[in-house]
């Protein structure tokens, strides 16, 4: 891609943001678990952060996906996974259905206040016997009168104890299930939204993830986004941008990764000479970065076709596979040469370590990204060839 003083300009207030608003905080937020979302959004809301491809009409900047992608890149500055994540929830995963496909009277009641930073929003499909296979999912949206009636359960939701709407995906009619489902916006101030204590996990500690329960909750039927029953198709249009958001997202980790254990091994000395010198070890580090510059211009190549209307699937599910991977053995790798300073829970390279392993399972695992491949390769058991 070859950018433009914009596309430059985005990336300078981003990184602006992250220096002064959000990494000077982030030992804070870790500690605590939780860390102030609405307070972090209206800053980004009030800089166009938040909408920086969606439309002018409700807040956004009205720019294409290579704006946006420049955006989640520079957010892997940030030093730890929870803040890329919470704020990838809110701009491409809760709300690329929304703006695309939602009523104008739904995208004015829900997607301006996210642009702007008013309201948190939070993806509602995984649970706990559905996570990356979303057709099994079980929870049921019944229409009464001018209502649906929603009851089921939601498992590991980011923002969830934050969140002012959810983007739910549920079964809507009895039909077969990829053409059953619908998504729908639940405010969760509704009667029968019940939020659980914030989950404890192995990593993304500042990132509030709950399961959320739905018991007899009664919305709009106009708070449904598009046609009844084509919920499971704007889900995985939504997971294109999922995807190359999250591959963007963690590039800059990778890079900071790699820069921080040279500078480490640099004025670290072992046998009477910096670490750094052993050949295996910068060798390595070599490695490292190649693979990671190698995911990057794959990633602006997805991002082209994406923003020239090209189904990306293939790629964006191939990206994700390699930087899932790479991101486990970049990290591995630099806190094995930190040695005992890299076993330590306040390293930021352990941060990193523990974060990025949900890259190869969120928003779909390694083995969903590798079927997909195949599907589109024509190697699956049952598919003709040529």
């Amino acid at each position: 891609m070859k950018f433009t003083e914009e596309h430059n300009e985005i990336r300078r207030t981003m990184a602006q943001v992250i220096e002064k608003e959000i990494n000077p905080y982030v030992e804070q937020w870790e500690e605590e678990g939780i860390f102030p979302a609405h307070d972090l959004f209206k800053k980004l809301g009030n800089l166009g952060l938040l909408g920086v491809a969606k439309p002018v009409s409700y807040g956004g900047l009205g720019l294409d996906y290579s704006y946006e992608a420049l955006v989640a890149e520079e957010l892997g500055a940030i030093h730890c996974g929870s803040i890329p994540m919470a704020i990838g929830v809110q701009t491409n995963m809760a709300t690329p259905a929304l703006a695309r496909y939602g009523s104008d009277e739904l995208r004015k009641e829900f997607l301006t206040p996210a642009i702007a930073g008013d309201q948190v929003a939070s993806i509602a499909v995984s649970e706990p016997g559905a996570g990356s296979d979303v057709a099994s999912i079980k929870t049921e949206a019944r229409k009464d009168g001018d209502d649906y009636v929603i009851n089921g359960s939601k498992m590991w939701i980011t923002n969830s104890t934050q969140a002012d709407f959810l983007c739910v995906l549920a079964n809507t009619s009895d039909d077969a299930r990829h053409i059953n489902k619908s998504l729908i916006i639940v405010p969760t101030n509704t009667p029968g939204v019940e939020v659980s204590p914030r989950l404890n996990k192995l990593g993304m500690r500042s990132s509030d993830t709950a399961q959320i329960f739905f018991d007899d909750v009664r919305v709009p039927q106009r708070f449904r986004i598009g046609a009844e029953g084509q919920g499971f198709t704007m889900q995985m249009q939504q997971f294109q941008e999922e995807r190359l958001f999250c591959v963007a997202s963690i590039l800059k980790t990778l890079d900071l990764c790699v820069s921080e254990t040279a500078d480490y091994c640099y004025e670290r000395k072992a046998f009477g000479k910096p670490l750094l010198d052993n050949q295996y070890l910068h060798y390595r580090l070599a490695e490292l970065q190649t693979e990671t510059e190698i995911v990057r211009a794959a990633l602006y190549q997805a991002v082209e076709q994406y923003v020239e209307g090209e189904d990306v699937t293939k790629l964006a599910s191939m990206l994700k596979l390699k930087t899932g991977r790479l991101a486990r053995e970049v990290t591995d790798g630099c806190l094995q040469f930190w040695g005992g300073m890299g076993y330590m829970w306040d390293n930021k390279v352990s941060r990193f370590y523990r974060d990025s392993r949900l890259m190869s399972i969120g928003g779909g695992a390694d083995e969903v990204m590798l079927g997909i491949i195949c599907k589109y390769l024509g190697l699956l058991p049952g598919q003709k060839r040529g």
